[in-house]
């Protein structure tokens, strides 16, 4: 019968050397807040009933950040160091079965890791297995004491070193594999014996071994997933290797990424086989894209969903929208606010659309404003086009039916509504209903003054003249 696997994320902490008001967990890298890559790499291990986080700083938000995905959380009361994080588990975590230990600042950490560290752990019998690895410099972490068998003998904080212990290579990566029995039995033993006066998790190999129970290190040869983050400077390292894998899985699932290190895309993105997307650009957040679309240079989507075929311009925003299948927007254009562009429709250079539905082969091409507007099937929309939609107190909506065709420079003040068909002719202020077919013009008849240019210049001309 297997073994439960009970996970603990130790997410309590600021991070003082992050110069944040905020929990260093919540910090993003890859586009997600630590803490949740963390959990998400714990969700393929074990169910989320058995997945605690320990909360401290700010739990609150810490909790928000990760409680759709269904894990528990314990709150340390005082920052009192990982031993005593862990201790405040006892009572959430069973007593029994094994139990692995996470950092909320660890993204870096891969699940298959985990699973050799577990089947490691099994196959050696020990109380405790702790993921080791070997450093050139090896300046602030603890080091791992081996005896003659190679087990662990004990973990020994950098502050605490002798100058012997300190000529050891071998660290502490904190990430632990336990057998639930012995841990509960002796952790509270671990004794706050240090200058901080801290309950630190490390001792626990030492304590275990008093007790006649072995510690296994499993040592890895490639450090790079145990980054942990303290400082900016390793968030942005961090974030460069996540963004390098996901654009590295991309281009191997089929997509074309041109200068990926140039691109930055976020570890929840999807994108679909024969997509291309160009140097620069920026794909965020939850953002869904389809197969054979095309995402220009320097352009920006964040949290959309691309339909197969459509296509983003240079240097242009997408931002809580949807763009049907063949939709075409840009360059330089804005669609924001769950706009919704629809299928084979095309919006221009210098277009802005807002929270409004552009319809099926639709088109507005050129330096217009469409807020808050249901805009039919087959319109155009010349270019200059704005509707008015902001009456200083309230928004209010433009109705444009199928087949309508509107002129330049137009202004639509809103709320009005233009039936299947109209035409509005170039240059107008519509403030009235147009009927289906009809043609509306709003403007000032033209005046024409034969020779009043010529008259003009000539009566300059004298003027000049005379003040000579």
């Amino acid at each position: 019968m297997e073994t439960p696997i009970t996970i603990v994320i130790l997410a309590a902490g600021l991070g003082t050397r992050m110069k944040s008001k905020k929990p260093k967990v919540l910090h993003e890298a890859g586009g997600l807040p630590l803490i949740e890559h963390v959990v998400g790499t714990a969700l393929e291990i074990a169910p989320a009933e058995r997945i605690v986080v320990v909360v401290g700083q700010q739990a609150e938000a810490v909790e928000t950040a990760v409680r759709e995905r269904g894990v528990r959380f314990v709150k340390q009361a005082e920052q009192k160091g990982t031993g005593d994080a862990l201790k405040a588990c006892r009572g959430a975590a069973p007593e029994t079965g094994r139990l692995v230990v996470l950092y909320g600042d660890c993204p870096l950490l891969g699940a298959a890791t985990l699973k050799a560290l577990i089947a490691e752990h099994e196959s050696s019998g020990a109380a405790a297995t702790v993921i080791t690895t070997t450093l050139d410099n090896p300046t602030g972490y603890g080091r791992v004491l081996r005896d003659e068998n190679g087990d662990v003998r004990a973990i020994v904080e950098q502050k605490a070193a002798s100058p012997e212990e300190l000529a050891v290579h071998e660290i502490n990566s904190g990430i632990y594999c336990f057998e639930g029995g012995p841990l509960w039995k002796h952790i509270g033993e671990i004794r706050p014996d240090n200058p901080a006066r801290e309950y630190y998790l490390t001792d626990i190999a030492a304590v275990l071994r008093r007790a006649g129970e072995r510690v296994r290190p499993f040592a890895m040869a490639d450090s790079s997933e145990l980054l942990g983050i303290n400082t900016r400077a390793e968030l942005a390292a961090v974030d460069r290797i996540l963004r390098e894998r996901k654009t590295r899985q991309l281009m191997l699932d089929g997509v074309t990424i041109e200068k990926p290190e140039t691109v930055s895309i976020d570890a929840a993105v999807r994108i679909g086989m024969d997509t291309v997307i160009e140097p620069f650009a920026r794909i965020l957040g939850r953002t869904v894209i389809g197969e054979n679309c095309r995402v220009g240079a320097c352009s920006i989507v964040r949290d959309s969903k691309l339909g197969d075929g459509a296509e983003v311009g240079a240097f242009t925003i997408v931002d809580e929208s949807e763009l049907a299948e063949g939709a075409q927007v840009g360059p330089y254009a804005r669609i924001r606010m769950h706009a919704h562009i629809g299928r084979d429709a095309r919006v221009g250079n210098f277009v802005e659309v807002k929270k409004s539905r552009l319809g099926a082969k639709s088109k507005s091409m050129h330096l217009a404003y469409l807020g808050d507007a249901a805009i039919g099937e087959r319109v155009n929309v010349g270019a200059g086009t704005i509707t008015c939609n902001y009456d200083g107190v309230k928004k209010h909506p433009t109705t444009i039916g199928d087949g309508c065709f509107v002129g330049s420079n137009s202004t639509l003040v809103a709320p009005v509504e233009l039936g299947e068909g109209s035409y509005v002719g170039a240059g107008s202020v519509i403030t009235k209903d147009v009927p289906a077919d009809a043609l509306a013009v709003g403007r000032a008849r033209q005046v024409t003054k034969e020779h009043w240019a010529k008259r003009r210049r000539e009566k300059a001309a004298q003027t000049t003249s005379g003040e000579r």
